[in-house]
Order: C-alpha cells, then structure tokens, then sequence
C-alpha cells in the first residue's frame, strides 16, 4: 500500500541523495482535464475546444460504455451528477443501484442507455457550488461520443494551427467486461478507424487497471500510461525496481501530483525519486490533476475566503514542471500553459 508516510520517506531519501530530475526534451505538455473543467461542465465540447484555445495539447475524455455498444465521454458510468437525468421522467425507472469496483453507487448509468437516448440529456455542472461560473453553463451541450472528440482536435488542428491530441481513459474497464461491454476492443477500433494505432499518433491510452492497458497493447501500438493514486495502488512506484515493471506495459505513468511533490505538513516538499526512475526507465511522466481552488491545494497556499477562492497554483506548476515531468493534467489548461510559459 501507497501511504503519504512512504511517500515522504521517499521524498527526504531522494532530497538527501541530492538527485538530480532528467529533463524532458520540449515543453512539458498541457493536458486538459476533462476541457477547461474548472470553468466549463466537465467533458463537453464547450470545454474541450475552451482548452484549445487556452493553450492545452491534449484533450482528455473518460470512457465509458452505452447499452448498444458505444463509448461516450462522462467521468464515471454514473451520470446523474453530470447531467439532466434525474429531472427527466421518462427515465426515473432506469435509476439502479449497482456495485462498481467494490463500491455500492446509486443512480443512472451509461451501460442502461442507448446512444440515442443518451443525446437526449444535457450536460452540467459536477461541483456547482464550487464552480458557480461553469454551472451557468449548464444544459448547452450533450454527452459526446469519442469520435466526436476526435472529430474535435482534428478540426481545431487545423483551426489552430497545431497539433491537438486527445487522452482517452478507460473507465471502469473490468466492470464494464464483466457486463458484456469490454472497453479494449471498442478503443482499438476507433484508434485504428481514426489512425492513431501507433506510437507516434497524438494519442495515449490511460487507466488505472494494469490488465486492460496489456490486453489493448494486444491491438495496437498507441501510447499507453498507467495511472496511480495516493491510496492503495496494483502496482509500485515508491522504488526504482516498480517503475521499471510498470515500463514492461506503458510507455508513461500517470501518478497524482502528491507522489511527484508531496504536501507533507500542508507545504510542498522536496520531488520524490519517481520522475528520475520513471526517465530512467524509458517512459514519460504526465502528473494529475492540478485544480486552482483552495479545497484542492495544501493549506499554505490556500488564499482568500472559502474552498472556491484560487490559490497560489503556480507554485504547485512551477515545482511540477522543476521536477522535470513531461506534461500535466489540470482543470484549468490556461493556468498550466501559463506557468510553464
């Protein structure tokens, strides 16, 4: 298990060797969480071209699977926090209570959907309390298929002038196999469909399961990262010896920001030895998820009143990209593009 107290000793151990972060190549990229999901309901296309436009280079969007096969682009299966479907009363009887990964979760859920009536509903805000400026928003835009997001950073490519990449996760992906609706196979279609089945296409392939990203590397040469949480983890990236297993499947590792600089004590400390061992190791570095607002920053850059006010943000960038990661996701790419500047 992955504890903040390991995290630390790591931290004073590589602080204490003095080691040295190799550096990526060019800029470090902007990733888009969800869009521009700090200022626009999260995996809409509002948001996702708002993030363009702010600077990001990849465009990240969730998926999951639809009763008829398709994936479409929410956080989690579960979608009545982040739409319209709880006041709609042609689907109160789909409200279900399943188990997810181990979690008891009422609501109403993709896989009891079609794609057709899922474009019935309307996009919202996730936190609209703490986001009252992207709940303004709400109801604009309708859930998007992966293709559609495709379809997006091809369009803005050419509209910008630049490359725009997107970063599909699998959600959910064992869930979603033992229901009858494998994700790997869905992903490689369309990766193949839209060209981006190889290592050099403007694409990586993330989850936080280790079998899935082997069984889709299976199907095509895409870029694959691992994603790794603070908590209890399938794999180890507190030593040297666990980043190099994890490079036998991914070309990059996705860990969340605190296992790059911890917040030990509410501050930022000294850079872990992941990055280095991750370099070392032949693969890329892509932290998650930079947000702006107090509740989400450690307490000595909180600033102003309440959880919704912005924080000292920049510090948490400068100290990331000082590190020497390859990119970073965040809620609000403009800040990211900003800081890296």
């Amino acid at each position: 298990m992955i504890t903040r107290r390991t995290l630390a000793a790591t931290a004073l151990a590589a602080a204490a060797a003095g080691s040295a972060h190799a550096q990526p190549k060019g800029k470090p990229l902007v990733i888009a969480h969800r869009g521009a999901s700090g200022e626009r309901p999260e995996h809409t296309l509002m948001g996702y071209t708002l993030a363009i436009d702010e600077g990001a280079d990849f465009i990240e969007p969730d998926l999951c699977a639809t009763k008829d096969g398709h994936l479409v682009v929410r956080h989690e299966n579960e979608i009545g926090g982040t739409t319209d479907v709880a006041g709609r009363p042609e689907f109160t009887a789909r409200k279900a209570e399943k188990v997810i990964d181990g979690q008891k979760i009422s609501g109403w859920f993709t896989e009891d959907f079609t794609l057709a009536e899922l474009k019935t509903l309307r996009a919202r805000e996730r936190l609209p309390q703490l986001r009252p400026g992207s709940a303004k928003f709400d109801g604009l835009n309708a859930i998007p298929t992966y293709q559609e997001v495709v379809d997006l950073a091809k369009a803005e490519s050419k509209r910008v002038g630049r490359t725009i990449g997107t970063y599909p996760e699998m959600k959910h992906p064992s869930y979603f196999a033992s229901i009858g609706l494998p994700l790997e196979g869905r992903l490689a279609e369309a990766l193949k469909k839209n060209g981006l089945a190889t290592k050099s296409a403007p694409v990586f392939v993330q989850c936080f399961e280790v079998e899935p990203l082997k069984n889709i590397g299976k199907l095509v040469q895409s870029r694959r990262v691992m994603l790794v949480s603070q908590g209890p983890a399938p794999v180890d990236v507190t030593s040297e010896a666990g980043i190099k297993a994890i490079a036998a499947f991914a070309e990059g590792l996705g860990p969340e920001w605190p296992l790059v600089i911890p917040t030990t004590g509410g501050t930022l400390g000294a850079p872990t030895g992941l990055v280095t061992w991750a370099h070392a190791a032949g693969m890329a570095v892509h932290p998650w998820t930079v947000r702006a607002e107090n509740v989400f920053l450690p307490k000595s850059l909180q600033r102003g009143e309440g959880p919704a006010a912005h924080g000292d943000v920049g510090a948490v960038f400068k100290a990331i990209y000082a590190a020497g990661v390859d990119g970073v996701f965040s809620d609000f790419p403009g800040l990211a593009a900003r800081a890296r500047g």
